[in-house]
Parts: structure tokens; C-alpha cells; sequence
């Protein structure tokens, strides 16, 4: 059986490899999000090679209003906060050793980007009943950026020993198994999407 003290330097030692994956896939997804955007205001009648079906669909999440922010498309934020990831990413796999208050920086950025990403997901199965695929990469890969970054720094200690006060099964979870919670984390967005679209999957049978 793994020991506590291996889960935490398997953890620790993935976690670059991991914000940089999901850096590359979040820049990819916002460029392509980005010029398909630019080629609709040039070009209203452009279709995006992303339009796949009524459901897996960009321009159908494109033309809203959750699509943008302060006026700006998500995308932009996204070219932004990928391309910070990756360079975190890279200062970590060339052996930075980072002060407390950049890694709780780092946790407020990435926290923020989990939030946006359940309030997508929200947004797309609810109200707009569709699903960017390019979004859905972005989904997929921040899931496990976020826990990998909130392992990293419980174990650590940034935020103080804040999880011992959640109590010993929480504490246990954090220290022996946060493959699993992360496993449940994709369980829940996946079923989400499975059950709400269960409509349109079961024709591709």
C-alpha cells in the first residue's frame, strides 16, 4: 500500500506536469475560441469548425452573454490566465522555490478559475442547453489543476493547518486519497452532462 509520504511527493512532483497540461490545453481552447470569435464579428456567416451538432455547439455559446465578461470574451481572460498558468508550470519544473504568499496567489487564481468553471457548466446545462467542446476541454483540465494546486498547498501548509479542523476523515482524505475525491469531482460534472443531454447521446448509439 502507497504510504501518506508517497502520495505526498507523487503529488508534489506531478503537479507541475499538471498546471502545464492543463495550461497548454486551456491556451489552445482560448485561441481557437479567440479567432473563431474574431471571424464571426468579421464575418457573420462564419460557422466554426466546433459546430458539431445543436448540442455540441461554440457560436450557439458564443452569441450569449455568459460568453463574455466586462465586455470582453471569456476567451481573452483565458489566453491571459493559461498563459500565467504555463509559465508558473515551467518555474516549478526548473526548480523555483516560491514564498508562501505567491503560492497563496496562486491559489486564489486557480480557485477563481474553478469557480468559473462550475458557473459555466451551470450556465450551459441550464440556460443555454448546449455545450462548447472547446469549453469542455477547458472543464476537463481545470478540474484537476485546481485539486492538484489545493493538495499541493494543504499539505504545505499555506493557509496554516486549516484542514484539521475539518476533522480526521477530511485530514485522511487530503493526505492518503486525493485521486479519489478528484475521480468524484469528474464523476459529478460527467453524470451532469450525461443525464441532462441523455436526450441527444442516446441517438449517437
Amino acid at each position: 500500500m502507497e504510504t501518506a509520504n508517497t502520495t505526498h511527493w507523487s503529488v508534489q512532483r506531478a503537479l507541475p506536469y499538471i498546471l502545464l497540461c492543463a495550461a497548454a490545453v486551456g491556451l489552445t481552447a482560448s485561441l481557437a475560441l479567440t479567432y473563431d470569435k474574431l471571424q464571426l464579428l468579421h464575418d457573420p456567416a462564419y460557422h466554426p469548425n466546433c459546430n458539431l451538432s445543436p448540442v455540441l455547439s461554440c457560436q450557439s455559446v458564443m452569441d450569449k452573454p455568459q460568453a463574455s465578461t466586462f465586455g470582453l470574451p471569456n476567451s481573452v481572460f483565458g489566453l491571459v490566465a493559461y498563459s500565467g498558468l504555463g509559465m508558473f508550470s515551467l518555474a516549478l519544473l526548473a526548480g523555483a522555490q516560491l514564498r508562501r504568499w505567491f503560492w497563496i496567489a496562486a491559489q486564489i487564481g486557480i480557485t477563481a478559475g474553478m469557480i468559473s468553471v462550475l458557473y459555466l457548466i451551470y450556465e450551459s446545462a441550464f440556460r443555454l442547453h448546449t455545450i462548447c467542446p472547446w469549453c469542455f476541454c477547458v472543464w476537463m483540465v481545470t478540474i484537476p489543476a485546481f485539486w492538484a494546486m489545493t493538495v499541493r498547498n494543504l499539505r504545505e501548509g499555506v493557509f496554516g493547518r486549516v484542514h484539521k479542523h475539518f476533522g480526521p476523515s477530511f485530514e485522511r482524505c487530503v493526505e492518503q486519497c486525493p485521486g479519489d475525491l478528484l475521480g468524484l469531482g469528474y464523476v459529478f460534472v460527467l453524470g451532469l452532462l450525461l443525464i441532462k443531454f441523455w436526450y441527444y447521446w442516446r441517438t449517437l448509439l
